[in-house]
């Protein structure tokens, strides 16, 4: 084992490292550190867990120490997939670069860009920020790249899972070309391969593990149940848990919402469980992931936005809830427990329906795990009250009518009941029963109350004093609608215009041919008021 004295580290450097509580260098630090001290180019291939994230923080600190930095213009940039890794970076550091002056800034989304700019302004030596963030800021101006001249890209491969290849391309095009990168990874995919073959001058590969490989520290454990029914899972975690001595452990899930159901599963059982994934606001992720970090929280329900880099010393133990879809990804979880030279246990739960991707988590890792098995669980019992619970669930959904009740389902007896009383008719409705009785009509002298099928209803009792009808005009709906009645409307004010002006036109003599005679109103015309001529008789009439 290697000292940290013999790697070629500055004094100042050496006493941060020592206040740490570490003495012996892992592998990928003893060969990575001098390399980078010597300004070349590193490729680093590692399993997770082995102290990449100092293996590059130490020699940038010692490279930075004799300069300069200027407004916006950094002299290093660290690039990471996620918020808590850069986070997590920033805080490696700020515990190493204490003795030296030198100044940091972590560019991440979900908090405000006000305070990043405003860091920037100031100018700072070294730049740590995931890509997104970063080159919105480029794209407004607050930030230039041409003064970089030592870069790192660490967990390149996640990186790749994220779809940050083109903003990496992106962003080494931006930054100068006579720089130093470091490139660190924990696989090495086609793509990564390209990537470093194309930005990265003859790089000194350091390969301390085989790619996708697991650590010895870290004791495998398969838990297959015979159903893939989310109960029976939930059930399964729960006896995973009972029986380990916990001091804190991470479950690991595939998808965000199932992260919140295990988690306030966890806690409905009496479990002290957090949740923490990308739909969850930074503030919170933060919070949740300090509070793993002191203790104060004994299980983090996580998707893989938890399972890259993070570094979190004393986890004891990983639960894969779901088999990973991606082989790597199981590299990467169970990589949470087992660090620096720590034994931890691992356990994975496997379904019916994860065979092939179980197959190819096997065939990455090149082991067979030991096979947990379950006492005491009867899983015919789980599925029974599995499925009892949604036959349950849609006698409600039935009940209330909801359109997206299951069709052609058979009905329990709580369901068809249930259904019976709410078709059942009301005293004065019509049953198909009675209709055949109301289409025979009975004879003339039959008495009339033989007939008749539905009930009468009960007549009204009379009046102890009829009162007045009111007038149309006296009655209070009458008033109330005169009241409320609006102005009248703007064409019924054009049509009183139109009147008058008619009225006008016939005062001075107008033609009015093109309108119809409505009547002669008070006027008589003046050939009516003429004399009519008598008739006159000749004598040869």
């Amino acid at each position: 084992m290697t000292e940290f004295s013999q790697l070629g580290l500055s004094a100042p450097t050496l006493q941060a490292v020592a206040d740490t509580g570490y003495t012996t260098a892992t592998p990928i630090q003893e060969q990575a550190i001098p390399v980078a001290l010597a300004g070349r180019d590193v490729l680093g291939i590692a399993q997770t867990g082995t102290g990449k994230t100092a293996a590059f923080t130490l020699p940038m600190i010692d490279r930075l120490a004799s300069g300069r930095a200027r407004a916006r213009m950094p002299r290093a940039l660290v690039l990471a997939p996620t918020r808590e890794l850069a986070d997590q970076v920033a805080a490696s550091f700020e515990k190493y670069a204490k003795g030296q002056k030198l100044s940091w800034a972590l560019l991440i989304g979900g908090v405000s860009m006000g305070d990043q700019v405003a860091a920037l302004d100031k100018g700072v030596d070294v730049l740590i920020a995931t890509p997104g963030r970063l080159l919105d800021l480029f794209d407004r101006s607050k930030i230039l790249l041409t003064g970089v001249q030592l870069m790192v890209v660490d967990e390149a491969d996640r990186m790749l899972d994220m779809g940050f290849i083109p903003d990496i391309e992106r962003i080494f095009k931006l930054t100068p070309p006579k720089r130093q990168t470091l490139f660190f990874s924990a696989t090495m995919p086609p793509e990564i391969t390209r990537l470093t073959q194309q930005f990265l001058k003859d790089p000194t590969r350091i390969e301390v593990a085989r790619p996708a490989t697991t650590a010895d520290t870290i004791t495998q454990y398969l838990a297959k149940i015979p159903t893939s029914d989310p109960k029976a899972k939930r059930t399964a975690l729960r006896s995973l848990i009972d029986r380990s001595e916990i001091k804190n452990g991470i479950v690991f899930c595939n998808r965000k919402s199932e992260v919140d159901i295990v988690a306030k599963s966890l806690r409905t059982h009496g479990y002290d469980a957090g949740a923490i994934h990308g739909d969850l606001d930074q503030a919170t992720r933060m919070r949740t992931l300090e509070n793993f970090r002191k203790g104060e929280l004994k299980l983090l329900c996580a998707s893989d936005v938890a399972a890259r880099g993070l570094d979190i010393p004393d986890v004891s133990h990983v639960f894969n809830y779901d088999v990973p879809h991606h082989a790597d990804d199981y590299v990467h979880r169970i990589g949470r427990t087992g660090r620096a030279g720590r034994t931890g246990e691992a356990f994975m739960i496997v379904t019916p329906g994860d065979d092939k991707n179980l197959d190819k988590v096997l065939k990455l890792i090149g082991k067979t795990p030991k096979e947990a098995t379950f006492e005491g669980i009867d899983w015919s019992t789980v599925k029974t009250e599995a499925r009892h619970k949604e036959a349950n669930k849609r006698d409600r959904e039935r009940a209330r009518g909801d359109k997206g009740r299951g069709r052609g389902r058979p009905a329990s007896e709580t369901s068809v009941v249930s259904m019976e009383a709410i078709a059942a008719p009301t005293p004065t409705s019509e049953t198909p029963a009675e209709k055949p009785a109301r289409r025979k009509r009975p004879a003339k002298t039959e008495p009339v109350e033989t007939v008749v099928a539905a009930p009468v209803k009960a007549a009204k009792p009379p009046r102890a004093e009829e009162a007045p009808i009111p007038l149309p005009s006296e009655r209070p709906d009458r008033q109330r609608r005169e009241a409320a009645r609006p102005e009248p409307r703007e064409r019924d004010r054009d049509r009183d215009r139109g009147r008058r002006d008619d009225r006008r036109r016939d005062d001075r003599g107008e033609d009015r041919d093109d309108r119809r005679v409505v009547g002669f109103g008070a006027d008589m015309p003046a050939f009516m008021m003429r004399a009519t001529p008598l008739a006159t008789t000749t004598p040869e009439d």
